[in-house]
């Protein structure tokens, strides 16, 4: 997204010195921002209202309601921003991990109805790197019957961007993807460069 509030946000998010209540709040604001672009395209269907003075024609969300999944355990701090655009929006949860060695993506947890069949999926995931955990969500929802899936994304590397986008491809399902900005590489740990360190630890600290 090309919007100073949005860049203002990323520097302070970045910073060394933000901690971490300070950081919560900042990607609860910055995600309410992406949100925005995000649900450009959320489905609605024709409803009417009575005003004050007459009735008025307008849209309401479309059934069955969008999912919001945020992968566990860094999504989470991007849930109270997307939900406060969209809080008739149900909730599914995903918890994803890498595997330092590999880099590939291993799911140990999930909240999610079984039967994603016409649904509208938005993917909550801070950091876009080699887009393994990412991409695993997109294919695990996907599974499921899930039929248009929306990716939101702090920060992403070009080589996540590139792996995501071979992915759904593959999958043949519309997908599309959100971030706030893209940085310059992956270094040799597979981490987002010059990044902001690690997501979760960030939002929740427990960092080593």
């Amino acid at each position: 997204m090309d919007h100073p509030l949005v860049s203002h946000k990323i520097t302070l998010l970045r910073s060394v010195n933000t901690s971490s209540p300070e950081f919560r709040h900042l990607v609860e604001e910055l995600v309410t921002l992406l949100a925005y672009e995000a649900t450009r395209h959320v489905r609605v269907e024709p409803t009417t209202v009575q005003t004050p003075i007459a009735e008025a024609h307008g849209v309401a969300l479309s059934h069955p309601k969008p999912l919001v999944v945020p992968i566990m355990r860094a999504g989470l701090g991007m849930l109270e921003g997307m939900m406060r655009l969209m809080p008739s929006a149900e909730v599914g949860f995903v918890g994803m991990t890498r595997d330092e060695e590999t880099l590939q993506p291993m799911t140990y947890a999930e909240r999610l109805p079984h039967d994603l069949t016409g649904r509208q999926c938005f993917v909550l995931d801070p950091m876009l790197a080699t887009g393994g955990s990412l991409g695993g969500a997109v294919e695990f929802l996907v599974r499921r019957g899930a039929n248009h899936i929306t990716c939101l994304c702090i920060l992403a590397a070009p080589e996540g961007i590139e792996h995501f986008r071979e992915l759904v491809h593959e999958l043949g399902v519309p997908t599309n993807l959100v971030v706030a900005a893209v940085d310059d590489h992956l270094n040799e740990r597979g981490y987002i460069v010059p990044g902001l360190g690690d997501a979760g630890d960030r939002l929740y600290g427990l960092a080593e």
